[in-house]
């Protein structure tokens, strides 16, 4: 098979990894997710879908596929910026919109997070407690929708965030499907590019918008090349540590900080739990 050309899709000239898909492999991807979108929708007897658009690559990317597997009528997006978004990111949430056709509104989610602050002003100063009120008001906001068009809820995570737990327990994944969940972050900037999603927006800094200035790989403590690799070869893969650190390079503090974070977000990968049943 043919691997794809396009380098620019790296963040350094020499990734520990390189995950990167063929072009046959890029194509039979598009073609299975476009696939499963549709699907998913008809299965759940909907009118199509809403689709949360931050201006990141990951909600760019399944916007662009929704609307190939949909049409630009099977798309609603909501834009849902907060004081602490950068403006430029939300306009680019807007760009995207535009180039699609695709119907959105956009829905100033501070005062709504105010309601919660003021009802718990104890907790108004928690940086992490505010940051995931206003990933979850999003939530509330593409369900209300939703529920009103008859419509399902996409998901933008992909496999380097659920693996690690990067993303807000019934916030950014209270959704009905994760069209692009199987794939690595290096893998989706590749789609991206193969889709015709623009340079900037495929290359632009990934960010929660949790606060002001946050960057998911500052937050993370390891960039995003790095994460893919460590969780190819080592969390879903069968190389031991010192194999790893053989392989890719990368260093046993590298490793252990993604297997930590893999570890302590178990849970956000599960149903709630219960008790066991009492025995009969």
């Amino acid at each position: 098979m043919t691997q794809a050309s396009d380098t620019s899709v790296l963040l350094s000239e020499s990734p520990p990894l390189d995950l990167r898909l063929s072009v046959e492999e890029l194509e039979r991807t598009r073609e299975r997710i476009v696939s499963f979108i549709e699907s998913t929708v008809d299965d759940a007897g909907a009118d199509g879908a809403v689709l949360g658009l931050s201006g990141g690559i990951d909600s760019t990317l399944t916007a662009y596929l929704a609307v190939e597997a949909l049409g630009k009528n099977g798309l609603h997006g909501l834009t849902m910026p907060s004081e602490v978004n950068d403006p430029e990111t939300m306009s680019d949430a807007e760009r995207v919109a535009d180039e699609l056709d695709v119907e959105y509104d956009v829905v100033e989610i501070q005062p709504i997070a105010e309601q919660f602050f003021d009802a718990y002003p104890e907790g108004a100063d928690d940086r992490m407690a505010t940051g995931n009120v206003f990933v979850r008001t999003r939530a509330v906001l593409n369900y209300f929708v939703a529920n009103a068009e008859n419509r399902i809820v996409l998901g933008t995570g992909n496999r380097a965030e659920a693996a690690t737990g990067y993303f807000t327990k019934f916030g950014d994944q209270a959704v009905d499907c994760n069209p692009i969940g199987n794939l690595y972050k290096m893998q989706v900037r590749q789609l991206a590019a193969h889709v015709g999603v623009p340079h900037d927006l495929v290359m632009q800094e990934p960010t929660a918008g949790m606060w002001a200035g946050q960057t998911d790989e500052e937050e993370m403590g390891v960039d995003y090349d790095t994460l893919d690799a460590i969780l190819a070869a080592h969390v879903d893969g069968p190389l031991s540590k010192s194999a790893t650190i053989r392989e890719l390079g990368v260093t046993e503090g590298q490793i252990d900080a993604v297997v930590d974070r893999y570890e302590a977000s178990a849970h956000k990968r599960s149903m709630p739990p219960a008790p066991e049943p009492l025995d009969h």
